[in-house]
């Protein structure tokens, strides 16, 4: 069985033709399938036209975010909840034509749990949106330390057992802007480099070494000068500008301290990552007999 998961943001115009495209294309192999629409508060009628979906059809599901978690606690709570051996993540807008879910599926051969889509061109974003894209995989490919890792996207098919380890070829969006603004993406690159690597340690860590030795050669220097040629080299403003210096890099190592310091203390609250207000009558037990669905999401490690 396939399950398809879409994180919804405030999608009503595309969800229709996201579901018919889908439609078009799971229905033309053998396998059964299914759709795990994740509403995630969006504000819209995107709730309203996902319930109509699973009215119509009882292989779409719903489930609808208590507040907006963002897309990818939307996506994890899709993932936790599907039923499918394999499961294929799509965005909501289009940017990931559906057609393309084949050939995931082709690809997802005995030897291989995951593949993912990519765009083989850029799409056109603009300026500061496309350089923090850009630096976005880069850092997470430095992370990860692995070269495919640049591609890595939310278009996506992976075999259902991988969530254990849980704790694009695109198009134009139809809906005419993508949903990662600046400051998301930005917000992003700092949880992927705070969460995969201890990288910025590392690099807080040479920069203070850095100026450590930078200031001890200049009081070296300023001693010679001082005992050879006799002349008074003006030390207030050598030494503010010092100070200036060593307080920003040690200001910097806090702050990215901070960020780990904070991640643990999130962690040992045990706040839960996302709370569903409402689901679809599909996606309930009562409308499938045998499914565990509710035990899915209620599982830690799942």
């Amino acid at each position: 069985m396939i399950s398809v998961v879409v994180p919804v943001y405030r999608s009503q115009a595309t969800l229709d033709v996201l579901y018919s495209q889908v439609l078009s294309v799971l229905d033309t192999q053998p396998l059964p399938w299914e759709i795990v629409f994740v509403e995630d508060a969006g504000g819209d009628a995107s709730w309203s036209v996902i319930d109509a979906l699973a009215t119509a059809d009882p292989r779409v599901r719903g489930l609808r975010m208590s507040r907006n978690y963002g897309q990818h606690n939307a996506l994890l709570c899709g993932i936790r909840a599907a039923r499918g051996d394999v499961v294929v993540t799509i965005d909501d807008d289009l940017q990931h034509p559906p057609r393309e879910i084949l050939k995931l599926l082709e690809r997802l051969t005995p030897d291989v749990d995951v593949v993912y889509g990519y765009s083989v061109s850029d799409q056109p974003h603009g300026v500061l949106r496309g350089t923090a894209s850009r630096l976005s995989k880069w850092a997470l490919r430095v992370a990860m330390g692995v070269e495919s890792a640049r591609h890595a996207s939310a278009f996506r098919a992976f075999r259902t057992h991988l969530r254990r380890a849980f704790g694009e070829n695109y198009g134009p969006s139809v809906s005419g802007t993508s949903g990662y603004t600046l400051r998301k993406l930005i917000a992003h690159l700092l949880n992927m480099i705070t969460g995969f690597t201890a990288l910025p340690l590392q690099f807080a860590s040479v920069l203070g070494i850095v100026f450590s030795v930078v200031g001890f050669l200049l009081l070296i220097y300023v001693c010679i000068v001082r005992i050879i040629y006799g002349v008074a080299v003006p030390g207030f403003t050598f030494l503010a500008c010092a100070i200036t210096v060593l307080a920003g890099v040690e200001l910097f190592a806090l702050g990215m301290i901070g960020e780990y310091v904070a991640r643990i203390h999130f962690r040992t609250m045990g706040r839960p990552t996302f709370v569903v207000a409402e689901e679809t009558r599909t996606a309930r037990p009562e409308a499938d007999a045998g499914s565990d669905t509710l035990h899915v999401n209620a599982r830690n490690d799942a």
